[in-house]
C-alpha cells in the first residue's frame, strides 16, 4: 500500500487523520511543521504528501515551493482551516504553488480518501 507523509501541526487533526489512513491500509509517516516534513520526505520519499497550510516555523505555500524545487513530480494535497481571511484565498495560493489538490477543513473522511485515490492513480507529472 502506498505511503504517505502527513505534515499537520494540529495534534488533534493530524492523529485523526493517521487513524482513518492507516485504517485503509496506507502507510503512514507524520511531520508537525513543513520544515520537519521536508526532511522526513528527503529521508524517505512517500507515494504523497497532505499538509496543512497554516504552521508554525515553516507554512505550507513556503513547504510546498521547497517540495516542487526538489522534488517536482511530488504529489501533494493541501488543507486548510483558514485563518484572518477564512481557508480559500491560502488554498488558492497553495495551488498556485504547485498543490495538485486542495481540500478545505473541516473535511470528510471520504473527501480525502477519495482526494488520495486519484491522485494515486495518476502517473507522477508534477502540479496540473
Amino acid at each position: 500500500m502506498a505511503r504517505i507523509l502527513l505534515i499537520e501541526d494540529d495534534n488533534d487533526v493530524r492523529e485523526w487523520l493517521r487513524q482513518v489512513l492507516e485504517r485503509v491500509g496506507y502507510e503512514v509517516e507524520e511531520a508537525c511543521n513543513g520544515d520537519e516534513g521536508i526532511e522526513r520526505y528527503r529521508e524517505k520519499q512517500a507515494d504523497l504528501i497532505i499538509t496543512d497550510i497554516i504552521m508554525p516555523k515553516k507554512e505550507g505555500i513556503e513547504t510546498i515551493t521547497d517540495l516542487r524545487v526538489e522534488f517536482p513530480d511530488v504529489k501533494v494535497i493541501a488543507i486548510s482551516g483558514g485563518g484572518r481571511l477564512g481557508p480559500e484565498p491560502y488554498l488558492e495560493l497553495a495551488k498556485g504553488f504547485g498543490a495538485n489538490r486542495i481540500i478545505m477543513k473541516p473535511f470528510t473522511t471520504a473527501e480525502i480518501l477519495e482526494a488520495i485515490q486519484e491522485l494515486l492513480e495518476q502517473p507522477s507529472e508534477g502540479p496540473r
